[in-house]
């Protein structure tokens, strides 16, 4: 690779790196991520996240916008729905747990699957996706891939610091309670979004 076509995947790379963080940050995914680094371990949370968005960008830059084309919009908008939903009542079910004396924490693969699960839903399709397969369309996809990777990595792991070390500092009750609401105001949103095509 000559200095220039190094520069010019520099570049681009740096660009999506850049493009795609500033469309994350504060994003529905990163506060996925914060809420579930409150109540878990942080480490698998980031790794769940990273690879979703992983798979996520290399379906996208591959593809393009017409992998998300493959299902019908409401089919995966029902699914994520039905997913924040069961997150959140379980959530919110935490004191009863503790009254039964049944809690205890998840294993690592477990909390690796939920936020897996969890990301991949909520953003196939997103407007990250898109935003990836388009910017692919016309600069390197390896370039592309990678800095969107990068940028959605950043991100997770600054939700997950902030997780833990700010809303951590909640009674584990009330951490529970609020990310309960939290998930089902996410299933809410997307129920709005099956009605009027918004998310």
């Amino acid at each position: 690779m000559s200095a220039l076509a190094l520069g010019n995947w520099l570049s681009s790379a740096g660009a999506t790196f850049v493009l795609i963080a500033l469309a994350e940050f504060g994003d529905k995914s990163q506060l996925v991520c914060m809420t579930l680094a409150a109540r878990h371990r942080g480490v698998p949370v980031v790794f769940g996240a990273v690879t979703a968005f992983a798979i996520l960008n290399l379906l996208a830059v591959l593809f393009g916008a017409a992998v998300a084309a493959w299902l019908p919009d409401w089919l995966i908008t029902l699914a994520v729905a039905a997913l924040f939903t069961v997150f959140g009542i379980n959530a919110l079910r935490y004191q009863d747990a503790i009254e039964d004396g049944t809690v205890e924490e998840k294993p690592g693969h477990s909390i690796f699957a939920t936020t897996f699960l969890l990301i991949f839903l909520a953003e196939f399709g997103d407007k990250t996706q898109i935003a990836v397969a388009g910017m692919s369309s016309t600069t390197s996809i390896t370039a592309v891939w990678i800095g969107a990777t990068l940028a959605l990595t950043a991100t997770s792991v600054l939700a997950v610091i902030a997780g833990r070390n700010f809303l951590h500092r909640l009674p584990l009750v009330w951490i529970h309670r609020i990310s309960g609401a939290f998930f089902l105001l996410l299933a809410m949103l997307a129920v709005a979004r099956l009605l009027h095509g918004k998310f």
